[in-house]
């Protein structure tokens, strides 16, 4: 395997701001035009369906001012980001709290600044609702298929399809308006027809609540629109034509209110992580394969790693040269902060410690995993040009 660092091309605004400044690494520079980019492009190809920016993805003030000023709504998941996108300038109406895991307090907190659209999956979550959000739209969320996701969601959020209509029900009985339905089909998905399984599973709980006189109005497609970590991804295009084509398929011309919740494919590609390399070692005489430690790892900014799932690609200093194969560890004294040990990364054979290593499509999901400094080694820093 190459390097990875064919997929992605760094901009020149990037490539300028990294070299006309010396700062010190490990740093995120995030390109914000490529994320305004990224938003227009799927409007475009989502034409009917209102952008909710996962803030969870990367939660920069200067991420979400460029997002307001195109019109976007925010996911919330907790009082911080509420409190943020909202002394941003956003309207509460533009904000939903997609967690369904909020403590009594978080929820009044929430109301009583104007949100009132709630995700639930429980009946626990609902009664809290109903003490403290009474009137507010909530809407269920289903537990649906992963396969095909970089970074699966498991069972921790959503409910099974016949559980789901008792809940929306029950959110009747209780004084709160059923408003919709929500899947997610997994972060980094690239798996085109997952959206039309769940789109006809939420059809036709649509149909049977309908007839019963319960109307939902909204439908969540939820996030899982990729980042180009390398090139066996589909483009924007593919993935907006196969969400329309799933729900024109299942809804005909009775289209709910469409709500797409986008966020490693908004800001992922708009960033660059540039690191240094601390030490580059062997482990024994015979082995070929090359450990280099970075000053950057699992604590500080690239979680994802985790079981090599999101795999970055990688541009160093030195490339050009001869390449071999390579393990990728970060700088703490803790065994699991080892990056890439089995994905056979390739890099630069004369690579030494000095040389800087940028992961490409870094913008999401760093410097919201970045610790608060485990083992003494500070947060990520940030830039936002």
């Amino acid at each position: 395997m190459p390097s990875r660092m064919e997929v992605v091309v760094i901009t020149d605004k990037i490539d300028r701001f990294i070299r006309d400044n010396t700062l010190p690494t490990p740093y995120l520079v995030v390109d914000l035009d490529v994320v305004e980019q990224q938003y227009l492009d799927l409007r475009a190809q989502l034409a009917t369906a209102e952008i909710y920016y996962a803030v969870k993805a990367n939660p920069a003030p200067e991420i979400i001012s460029r997002l307001l000023s195109l019109g976007s709504n925010f996911d919330v998941a907790s009082p911080k980001e509420i409190e943020l996108v909202l002394s941003l300038g956003a309207d509460p109406a533009s904000l939903s709290y997609g967690n369904t895991i909020k403590k009594q307090r978080d929820i009044a907190f929430a109301f009583d600044r104007g949100v009132d659209l709630f995700a639930f999956d429980s009946e626990a979550e609902l009664e809290k609702l109903a003490a403290v959000a009474p009137g507010a739209r909530v809407f269920c969320r289903l537990l649906v298929s992963n396969s095909g996701a970089e970074w699966p969601l498991s069972r921790k959020f959503g409910c099974e399809p016949d559980m789901a209509k008792d809940l929306l029900r029950r959110s009747r009985d209780l004084g709160l308006v059923p408003y919709g339905l929500a899947f997610h089909v997994g972060s980094q998905q690239r798996r085109l027809d997952q959206w039309d399984r769940a789109v006809e599973i939420c059809a036709q709980i649509f149909g049977e609540l309908e007839a019963e006189g319960i109307e939902l109005a909204m439908l969540d497609v939820g996030g899982g629109l990729p980042a180009r970590y390398d090139d066996g991804v589909a483009g924007v295009s593919a993935y907006g034509q196969a969400i329309n084509d799933a729900l024109t398929r299942h809804f005909g011309n009775r289209l709910p209110r469409t709500v797409v919740e986008p966020g490693r494919y908004l800001v992922g590609d708009a960033g660059v992580l540039q690191s240094e390399v601390v030490l580059v070692s062997r482990k024994s005489y015979d082995e070929d394969v090359r450990w280099v430690y970075l000053d950057v790892g699992r604590f500080s900014g690239l979680a994802e790693t985790e079981g090599e799932m999101i795999r970055y690609p990688i541009r160093t200093s030195r490339d050009g040269g001869p390449a071999g194969p390579v393990a990728i560890a970060g700088p703490t004294c803790d065994s699991v902060d080892i990056l890439y040990e089995k994905a056979d990364y390739q890099l630069p054979l004369d690579l030494a410690p000095g040389d800087t290593v940028q992961f490409l499509s870094a913008g999401a999901y760093t410097t919201t995993y970045s610790s608060v400094g485990f083992n003494g080694f500070d947060p990520l820093t940030s830039y936002y040009i």
